[in-house]
């Protein structure tokens, strides 16, 4: 007889059993599949529904550094540099295609080092380097006007000048900007200027109080409104945001800053100013760098998204955009590292639920809007005559500022390269001064 021992069949009990368990694993399996394909579609959803009204509505971002970039790290070489595809930086043309992006402000900054020197020179360079890469490159169009920005089919280039510091308190400076197609400009960056204040206290430049906006500052902002510039507030403390909210005619913007409420880094808007900007029927563009985000070294998309809801809480979300910073800072949200990503923030507050028109008000609209109204206040001003007015030359005395005065007549001996420390006339006179005391 065979050892082998053949098991007992399960009575009908032990079969019921069995078949139940089966039941259970079943369905939970079931249950698995369907909770998953069903996750999986409101992913896809979401993101399809993203990429839809991203290009209906195609992304206006108000500041990117990248030629800051080009500085740094290729001298303004254009010629050494592929634009579509450009290593250790954020933005080239690939990802703003793959970002629907439409349109970006582009930043011409100089450091505030510059401030006092050669700041002109160097702003003057940075709108060339820009200008170039907009018009040198077939799918980007340089532009100057709403309408420009609203109806054009390639990613629209406009420029922003980045601190007041670059104009050298003139006011001349300013306009000459705005011929060279300068549409922006943040009055201050990390440094006072001689006429508006700065939120970060990094640079010794004109510390003194009562700085927040004085007369010139305020001529400043009279002119870019008569000119149809932007007044850009981002780097302004808060009490020259406040200052140039009581006076300009013309709504302003903070081009890449973001609520204090979820950040309290000074650079950041407080409530009271976000209801003060809508009143002046202005635009916050929301920044993504993760300190003025999370007030952290980590963050992620969903802390960006807080921004945008906070501020639609407080001021609806006709007041809001995206500045997002690329270029300009380094360390951004997981999610959000470079100009190609911008979908997943939109797809962020589908899923918070906000309404396609909503949507469309960030990614342009408002933007546009904003733009228009500036060139309304512009085209009201057009019998003004430009503004005439000097800053005191005390308010802004530093060793590369002269008064200007008729030419003093030179001695020959000057001339010819031959002079001495003082004429030997004036020599004779003190030596004979000196020998009387004696």
């Amino acid at each position: 007889m065979s050892s082998l021992h053949l098991s007992k069949p399960p009575d009908s009990h032990h079969r019921m059993l069995l078949y139940k368990e089966a039941g259970i694993r079943g369905a939970w399996k079931q249950w698995f599949i369907c909770s998953l394909l069903s996750l999986l579609h409101g992913v896809i959803s979401e993101t399809t529904r993203a990429l839809d009204i991203m290009a209906k509505y195609p992304l206006i971002d108000g500041h990117n550094d990248l030629a800051l970039r080009l500085r740094i790290i290729y001298n303004n070489k254009l010629s050494r540099i592929n634009m579509h595809n450009i290593p250790h930086v954020a933005t080239d043309i690939n990802r703003l295609t793959a970002g629907h992006v439409g349109g970006q402000v582009f930043a011409a900054y100089v450091l505030c080092t510059a401030q006092d020197k050669d700041a002109v020179r160097l702003t003057l360079e940075q709108i060339d380097v820009i200008r170039r890469v907009c018009t040198e490159n077939p799918e980007l169009e340089l532009v100057t006007t709403a309408e420009g920005m609203r109806k054009s089919t390639k990613i629209t280039c406009l420029i922003g000048v980045e601190g007041g510091h670059s104009i050298d308190s003139s006011l001349p400076a300013l306009r000459m900007f705005y011929q060279l197609g300068v549409r922006s400009m943040a009055l201050t960056h990390t440094c006072n200027t001689p006429w508006a204040e700065s939120s970060s206290s990094f640079y010794s430049f004109y510390q003194r109080k009562s700085n927040s906006l004085t007369e010139f500052g305020k001529a400043v902002v009279n002119e870019m409104n008569r000119l149809g510039m932007l007044v850009d507030l981002s780097h302004s403390s808060w009490e020259t945001a406040r200052a140039v909210l009581n006076h300009s005619t013309a709504p302003v913007i903070f081009s890449h800053s973001s609520a204090y409420a979820i950040c309290n880094n000074t650079r950041n808007v407080p409530d009271d100013l976000l209801l003060r900007l809508k009143e002046n029927g202005g635009l916050i563009m929301v920044n993504f760098y993760r300190s003025f985000v999370a007030c952290s070294n980590t963050t992620n998309v969903s802390v960006v998204a807080d921004h945008f809801d906070h501020i639609k809480h407080v001021i609806g979300t006709e007041s809001i955009g995206i500045g997002a910073d690329f270029d300009g800072a380094q360390g951004f949200p997981q999610g959000l590292e470079d100009v190609s990503k911008y979908p997943a923030l939109i797809e962020e507050l589908i899923s918070r639920n906000w309404s396609e028109e909503e949507l469309a008000g960030v990614l342009r609209l408002n933007f546009l809007r904003v733009f228009q109204k500036v060139e309304k206040v512009r085209d009201d001003m057009q019998y003004t005559l430009p503004s005439e007015v000097e800053i005191p030359f005390l308010e802004a005395n530093n060793s590369c500022r002269v008064i200007l005065t008729n030419p003093v007549r030179v001695d020959s001996s000057y001339r010819n390269g031959k002079a001495s420390l003082m004429p030997a006339r004036a020599i004779a006179w003190f030596i004979i001064l000196l020998v009387q005391l004696l």
